[in-house]
């Protein structure tokens, strides 16, 4: 498998799953590698750039796209020769977003942090080495952080990354820091740096930070946050980096991401740090 460090991309199908495990379907992984392939910046592809991005054979991706597109998870557009997601897709989807309630707690919060700090503030949970956002709140300034639900960051240099993975047990943070060194060549030792920085800082601070190092032009804040079924996720702020300052960060911005986070937890029930 490959990912690029920034989360941009996936990761490729790896056909030796099959052989380390019995119950793999070789098949219905590859049909979902192919839905993997889309995202915000990538809404229509041929059959020669999924190939390429999932390193499955042009030919065996032409069936599955096509077995895809009569399920309706994806839409064939004949005069261009181009797939889309469908509708199928996005029911699974919705499934999904509906049981994350975190989200009718905490946009009221998010929103009020939001304008009050002319910042982006958003919530991810991880999708193998990278961070999608699943609820995104902008403010009405001028200029703010343009990402919204659906958006991939990287697991290890944004703040997101970083407040997901200070949150977790430390045995299962290490075994995902694993994954990501083995992908990382010789990258590695800037990002397992700025791992060790976000840990010393969210044990100082309760957040830690994002200095231009995923984006040069956003500098951010995360906190992590565990939902009331367990799920592991992360909440941030992010502005542009001419606007503010690590200064700024470390005792405005993330005090009151910390906060925001211990009051969406006391609603749902959770006791936060």
């Amino acid at each position: 498998m490959h990912a690029l460090d920034d989360g941009s991309d996936i990761e490729q199908f790896d056909d030796r799953e099959e052989g380390k495990d019995r119950q793999f379907v070789t098949a219905l992984a590859r049909g979902l590698e192919l839905l993997r392939c889309f995202g915000a910046q990538e809404r229509e592809l041929g059959l020669t750039e999924m190939a390429r991005r999932t390193g499955i054979p042009k030919p065996t991706v032409s069936r599955l796209a096509g077995t895809l597109a009569k399920l309706g998870y994806l839409e064939h557009m004949e005069a261009e020769g181009r797939y889309r997601l469908g509708a199928g897709v996005l029911a699974l989807g919705y499934s999904m977003l509906a049981r994350l309630d975190v989200r009718d707690v905490a946009r009221p919060l998010m929103r009020e942090l939001a304008e009050r700090a002319q910042c982006s503030v958003s919530i991810a949970v991880r999708d193998r080495l990278s961070m999608v956002y699943v609820e995104s709140i902008r403010s009405s300034a001028s200029i703010t952080v343009q990402r919204g639900v659906g958006t991939r960051l990287s697991l290890t240099t944004s703040a997101l990354g970083r407040g997901y993975l200070v949150g977790l047990p430390e045995s299962e943070r290490a075994a995902l820091l694993e994954q990501v060194r083995e992908r990382a060549g010789e990258d590695w030792p800037r990002q397992q740096a700025g791992v060790e920085q976000a840990l010393r800082d969210y044990a100082e601070y309760g957040f830690c930070m994002s200095l231009g190092e995923w984006d040069k032009d956003v500098y951010g804040v995360g906190v992590p946050f565990e939902a009331p079924d367990g799920t592991t996720m992360a909440f941030n702020c992010g502005k542009p980096a001419f606007k503010c300052s690590r200064e700024y960060l470390q005792r405005e911005l993330g005090p009151a991401l910390a906060e925001l986070v211990r009051k969406v937890g006391g609603s749902m029930g959770r006791i936060t740090n």
